[in-house]
């Protein structure tokens, strides 16, 4: 009898090469997943989390889920170390991603994960846009200049095509000079231009607003956000209470798991100055019309995703199908027998 298993190995360029950057496929994806959930078809444990330094908040993730229906099992690997852009001029994100097929329990495939993470992150933010921004929208305004900044300039673009201007305000102005040059191949449509560090030259006519930072720190003003406004917080605090508290209508991932953790709505509820009824309700709300999303041109909306893992994974598999059937990728050799079926093993055996 075979004993081998193998499954697919597929780099990021792999995955890119196959079309894998698709906001529209990634948010089919996750709103189908948010149904799943909703309707129990989804096994979601709680994270693991191996913090290294609580300072810096240096640390290694592991979130599982499963979709039973599609019987299939995948677990993000994730960590996430701020200081690596100042301290070593490398990312501070990666992630790898295993996906395996719960019939035999035997993996289907090893990716790399970071394109997927930023990927959802992304979409999360656009899904929250199509139901909550003016649909009009012709600029967006960035505080920070990073990874996930530039695929929310993707996503929103994807989901708000009149998108016309777009201004980002970064700590160093190396960083919005990336970002313009990164962006403006991918966006040719779309004038982008850095605001020197002016956090309130980025955001104060913006249309939509996002802060995608690692900074802990009140940064977004409300007087910045004009009647109208749509803001998606990527990051943990990043803007003051008054923004939310002047908000129409705020709206979570999933707002229980938003309360326990580190960003701005979570220290309000700790702090008492912001309740349960405060908050309008969870994006699957919206997504199901359970809720209505924006009801008026004037309406100020916010956004908060603390992140749901089983969305990476369904973003994951989508992701997986699609670069199957581009025929990218390689196969990666679990075993080629089970242990003790190798003559070998009498040579291999240490005593």
């Amino acid at each position: 009898m075979n004993h081998e298993i193998q499954c697919q190995y597929f780099s990021q360029e792999d995955l890119l090469g196959a079309g894998c950057l698709d906001v529209r496929m990634a948010m089919e994806a996750a709103e189908q997943a948010m149904v799943s959930f909703a309707e129990g078809d989804v096994l979601f444990p709680e994270k693991i989390v191996q913090i290294f330094d609580e300072g810096t908040q240096e640390r290694i993730n592991c979130l599982p889920a499963t979709f039973k229906s599609k019987k299939v099992c995948g677990v993000k690997w994730v960590s996430v170390f701020p200081p690596n852009p100042v301290k070593y001029g490398v990312q501070n994100l990666s992630a790898v991603i295993i996906l395996s097929e719960i019939e035999r329990g035997f993996p289907l495939a090893f990716m790399e994960g970071t394109l997927c993470s930023n990927v959802r992150v992304g979409t999360m933010g656009a899904i929250a846009a199509k139901h909550l921004a003016r649909p009009d929208s012709e600029s967006i305004g960035f505080i920070g200049a990073g990874e996930q900044a530039k695929m929310h300039l993707i996503a929103m673009k994807t989901v708000l095509p009149s998108l016309k201007t777009c201004k980002v305000a970064a700590k160093e102005a190396a960083e919005e000079e990336q970002f313009v040059r990164e962006m403006s191949p991918i966006l040719p449509d779309v004038e982008i231009t850095g605001t020197n560090s002016d956090l309130a030259a980025a955001t104060s006519d913006a249309d939509v607003i996002v802060t995608a930072t690692s900074a802990q720190a009140p940064l977004l003003k409300a007087a910045w956000m004009k009647p109208g406004a749509f803001y998606s917080h990527v990051g943990g605090w990043e803007d003051e209470y008054a923004v939310a508290k002047q908000c129409d209508k705020i709206v979570c991932d999933d707002w229980e798991t938003v309360k326990h953790r580190t960003q701005t709505l979570s220290r309000m509820y700790k702090d008492g100055e912001l309740a349960d009824d405060d908050v309008h309700g969870n994006m699957i709300e919206l997504i199901s019309g359970a809720k209505p999303g924006r009801e008026s041109a004037e309406e100020r909306t916010y956004f908060n995703a603390v992140g749901l893992a089983y969305v990476d994974v369904a973003i994951a598999w989508a992701m997986y199908e699609r670069a199957k059937e581009a025929g990218v990728g390689r196969p990666l050799v679990i075993q080629e027998k089970m242990i003790f079926e190798h003559a070998e093993l009498k040579d291999w055996v240490r005593l």
